[in-house]
């Protein structure tokens, strides 16, 4: 890592945020392209996220990703937002520029990245989305964007209807999950269902067509009992971690100047203490 005094800096804000990877994803791309400049962790609490974001930017950072529980107090403390941030109703990336806090949500590009590096056509057929929170959003819409029909699941019937009224998608009953699964190209976990620590997704693979793919969004364990269940089942699994590392493209192109590649030494590097 090259550091002067011209260093430009940027990092990820959560709280907590030690658990991050992206400091180890950004710190490979700095030193693969010699670049003067440092990414951190920024342990932030929410009553000090607005002040925070305001020093950064007066300080010299040139932006931050925004990770739990931040991403909806970055889209309000935005001076400017793009169309995707609109769309997903949040930020996870920022760009500090003359002064202006400019907002985007890449979590929508990262998941449709990361489906076509599994040769998965996003445009292949209706997608179901199990969950209604910020990720759910950001791919629903992506997925909208590209002309796919959408329909969200969530234990929580109200919260499912009023994302899909937002974005004009269709809701499925919790109960129902099961049985309609066999209408559906796509299914995408976006809840933490299946993440360590977490109980697993309960959801039956039996009556599914051979052709669909199946995404979770959980990295940790890179298989989650639904990936294993989709292998098990001859369908098409897409892990989680391949969404982070892609969705991370475009803050570092614009923080850094640089457009950096996914591939597979960064995977190995970036998940190397969930390989085993």
């Amino acid at each position: 890592m090259l550091l002067s005094g011209k260093a430009r800096l940027a990092g990820v804000i959560g709280w907590p945020v030690a658990h991050s990877r992206s400091p180890r994803l950004h710190g490979t791309w700095l030193n693969r392209h010699q670049i003067d400049g440092a990414y951190m962790p920024l342990a932030i609490a929410p009553a000090d996220f607005a002040a925070s974001i305001h020093t950064l930017a007066r300080i010299g950072f040139v932006g931050a990703n925004v990770t739990i529980p931040h991403k909806e107090a970055a889209f309000a403390v935005c001076t400017k937002l793009d169309d995707s941030a609109r769309r997903a109703g949040a930020v996870n990336t920022l760009v500090f520029n003359d002064g202006q806090i400019i907002g985007s949500n890449t979590d929508g590009i990262g998941f449709l990245a990361n489906l076509r590096a599994h040769h998965v056509d996003p445009c292949a057929g209706p997608a179901l989305i199990l969950g209604a929170g910020g990720a759910a959003r950001a791919i629903g819409a992506a997925l909208l964007d590209q002309g796919t029909s959408v329909t969200f699941c969530n234990r929580t019937q109200a919260r499912a209807a009023s994302l899909a009224t937002a974005l004009g998608a269709e809701t499925l009953d919790w109960p129902q999950r099961h049985a309609a699964l066999a209408d559906f190209a796509l299914l995408v976990n976006s809840t933490s269902l299946g993440m360590t620590g977490h109980p697993p997704l309960e959801i039956s693979l039996d009556r599914v067509p051979l052709t669909m793919a199946v995404a979770d969004i959980v990295y940790a364990p890179l298989q989650t009992p639904l990936l294993a269940a989709a292998t098990a089942a001859g369908l098409r699994p897409v892990e989680g971690l391949g969404m982070l590392l892609h969705q991370a493209v475009p803050g570092f192109a614009a923080w850094f100047g640089v457009t950096p590649t996914v591939d597979a030494e960064l995977y190995r590097i970036v998940a190397a203490d969930l390989l085993g």
